[in-house]
């Protein structure tokens, strides 16, 4: 019996369908197959799966349906062993159990079991009749049988809509790892926010498009201490990710703070703290980073400047600002 049993296990592993997706498939193509369905053969089909290119009912399943315990129904099988040869029973490895949990969430209790369970193929399902030796056995092997018949002549029925439906899968697949392909090398080309950065007179674009590189690092915080702001340093601070809190020191602006109240009522906050003595250079703090600005943020590129990321930590900086 060991022996038998070793060799089911070595059976090369075939895709598992997902049960429930495939029975939502059958519940929404009536239309292309007449016929009358009673809730119990509906059910059955349900937990009817593809392993190794076999239509299988799991043991537990079978159980259920016979309306014993799945311990029960294993004995009766491994006591009667040789009447079930592989083309009517195997067990299915680790793997196979391990697709079948993820895709149907009836089973999912299987990965708690200390054996691999046993696949039961139509044929297994009609030797079942005369293992189990009762007349409701028999009767729901009629209905498991039924069950396997109606799924096999709808599979055939509809083959060339389910092969389409395999096929859109499989081609968006291959189009979303192209997509996927194209970022990477976009990704792995598109110039990186150096250390330092030098601008000369007239690289407004440069400037502008570094900088929004800065923001959009930003994982946490941004903090802007400038002079002189207007709406163009709200609008760039509108880059940042969703989470990261802004703040610009700068000195007071009767228009700026009438454009942030305006910002602020559309946006996610950017605080305003006014600067308490007049301040020459401009700091801007990504995160845990200073970066030195050889010029206002909204004058950035205007003129020859630099952008230079310093050594020293952002709450030295703050810390002058008191």
């Amino acid at each position: 019996m060991a022996k038998k049993k070793d060799k089911k296990e070595q059976q090369a592993i075939e895709p598992v369908t997902n049960c429930d997706q495939s029975m939502e498939v059958v519940a929404n193509c009536d239309h292309l197959e007449e016929r009358e369905v009673t809730l119990a053969q509906h059910e059955i089909e349900k937990r009817i799966i593809v392993i190794r290119g076999e239509q299988v009912l799991v043991d537990q399943d079978v159980a259920q349906l016979y309306n014993v315990t799945t311990k029960r129904l294993n004995q009766q099988v491994n006591r009667n062993l040789v009447r079930f040869p592989d083309s009517f029973l195997f067990i299915l490895t680790k793997e196979e159990c391990n697709e079948v949990v993820a895709n149907c969430d009836h089973l999912k209790s299987l990965k708690f079991r200390p054996t691999l369970p046993y696949a039961f193929t139509e044929q297994g399902i009609a030797q079942l009749s005369a293992v189990l030796h009762s007349k409701k056995a028999i009767e729901t092997s009629i209905k498991i049988i039924d069950a396997f018949v109606a799924m096999r002549r709808f599979l055939i029925q509809n083959a060339n809509i389910l092969m389409r439906i395999a096929n859109l899968e499989k081609h968006q697949i291959e189009t979303d790892e192209k997509i996927d392909a194209i970022l990477d090398k976009m990704e792995e080309i598109s110039p990186k926010p150096l250390p330092e950065q030098l601008f000369p007179t007239g690289c407004v674009w440069d400037a502008w498009a570094y900088v929004s590189d800065l923001v959009r690092s930003a994982k946490n915080r941004i903090i802007l201490i400038d002079n002189f702001v207007d709406d163009r340093v709200l609008s760039m601070l509108t880059k940042r990710s969703d989470g990261v809190s802004a703040t610009i020191h700068t000195r007071y602006n009767e228009q700026f703070l009438t454009d942030l109240k305006k910002h602020n009522a559309q946006y996610p906050e950017i605080q305003f703290v006014q600067l308490s003595h007049k301040n020459h250079d401009r700091f801007l703090i990504i995160d845990d980073k200073v970066f030195f600005l050889g010029a206002s943020l909204k004058d950035m590129g205007t003129s020859l400047c630099v952008v230079s990321e310093m050594t020293i930590a952002p709450e030295t900086i703050l810390g002058l600002l008191e």
